[in-house]
């Protein structure tokens, strides 16, 4: 939900000095297409357009062991892709076959088309074009399901997907997990003004309690303005921002400069669907799950309070359930510790799916029971 944020960054780099910055970049990417190579042959390894809600989107799977469970990741920002993540997401790969889709307003499907090439950009049009790419991604692996793993922004779209079609999904798996309670969530903007007043920052303080801390009246230029100030107050989230977000983007071996230039653009083209998704009341939704259901929440997440996505995990009817604090982490807590992140899917959500559905706890009339 720092699309504004992560923008903002991506132009600085990209407009420092040349020599210093290219010299490393094309060392790391050297590195990182190593990396990269697949080359089981039980492997896959594809990318390329579908065509999905009418237009062309981008779709990306890759695995070492095509008969390992399929996860379909369901990006953030909006707008942001999480292709450049693929070198340091490298080990998932050898127990999973994941699948990152790069959704209209974002990455190359962004560049395929262009701001006019987009088409509907609603969050229910997002949702349609996920059942797409799910079934797409079933048909092309001859699979039933497969695991949802939702970030961030688009946990709002994972969440919706769970609820309404589970008989395409083994499990939900939120991290940096949005809720949203139709403007009564309000944990980041307190405890931004917490932040702000101990550090005595009053020009920023006097910012934030201008914007005031009711989602649904803001305006684009305010939500940006909000998540610029949230990620500069925090030292762990600007430290994941330059480290993870930015560093993925400047090595990542299968982008150009080129369209690390068009991201800023794509998060500022999709940023209306953040203002959309602040309607969303996550309970009048729906809290029941017909699925294995776990959140992986960064512990020190000032962007997505853990606290927040705890109360509604409480809340949560689901055959089973979880939800787990990732150390030393703010947003973006899967991508600045992928190997905890994988040790959480092989030991918790790994054993929920391969359990036979007769074995789920229910309440007696078939319906999940609560954990």
């Amino acid at each position: 939900m720092i699309g504004a944020v992560v923008a903002a960054s991506s132009a600085t780099v990209l407009a420092a000095p040349a020599a210093g910055l290219l010299g490393y970049r094309q060392l790391r990417r050297a590195a990182n297409a190593r990396r990269l190579r697949i080359t089981n042959p039980h492997g896959i390894d594809e990318s390329g357009f579908a065509r999905i809600g009418g237009i062309d989107q981008w779709v990306s799977i890759r695995g070492d062991d095509r008969s390992n469970p399929v996860m379909l990741e369901i990006h953030g920002g909006p707008g942001v892709s999480n292709l450049p993540y693929n070198p340091r997401t490298r080990a998932w790969e050898r127990h999973f076959t994941v699948v990152r889709w790069d959704m209209r307003g974002a990455g190359r499907t962004f560049d395929r088309g262009g701001p006019a090439g987009q088409g509907e950009l609603t969050l229910d049009r997002l949702c349609r074009d996920a059942v797409e790419v799910t079934d797409h991604i079933r048909a092309r692996l001859g699979v039933a399901q497969v695991v949802l793993v939702a970030n961030s922004f688009g946990s709002f779209v994972g969440l919706r997907l769970a609820r309404n079609h589970p008989e395409r999904y083994s499990a939900y798996v939120g991290t940096d997990q949005n809720i949203n309670a139709g403007g009564r969530e309000r944990t980041a903007y307190h405890a931004l003004l917490d932040r702000l007043r101990t550090a005595g920052k009053s020009k920023e303080l006097a910012a934030v309690t201008t914007i005031g801390p009711d989602r649904a009246t803001w305006t684009g230029a305010q939500w940006s303005r909000f998540h610029k100030l949230v990620a500069a107050a925090d030292p762990l989230t600007l430290d994941t921002i330059k480290t993870v977000v930015l560093g993925s983007l400047l090595t990542s071996p299968r982008h150009t400069l080129r369209d690390l230039r068009s991201q800023p653009k794509a998060m500022t083209f999709s940023e209306p669907l953040a203002l959309q998704s602040t309607a969303i009341d996550e309970w009048l939704e729906g809290t029941t799950f017909a699925m294995p259901f776990f959140i992986f929440q960064g512990a020190h997440d000032v962007i997505t309070p853990p606290a927040a996505a705890k109360r509604f995990f409480d809340d949560v009817s689901a055959p089973v359930k979880e939800f787990a604090l990732i150390a030393d982490a703010s947003h973006f807590a899967s991508f600045r510790h992928p190997d905890r992140f994988l040790d959480l899917m092989l030991t918790k959500v790994g054993p929920a799916i391969t359990r036979p559905s007769s074995q789920l706890a229910t309440d007696g009339r078939g319906r999940p029971e609560r954990s």
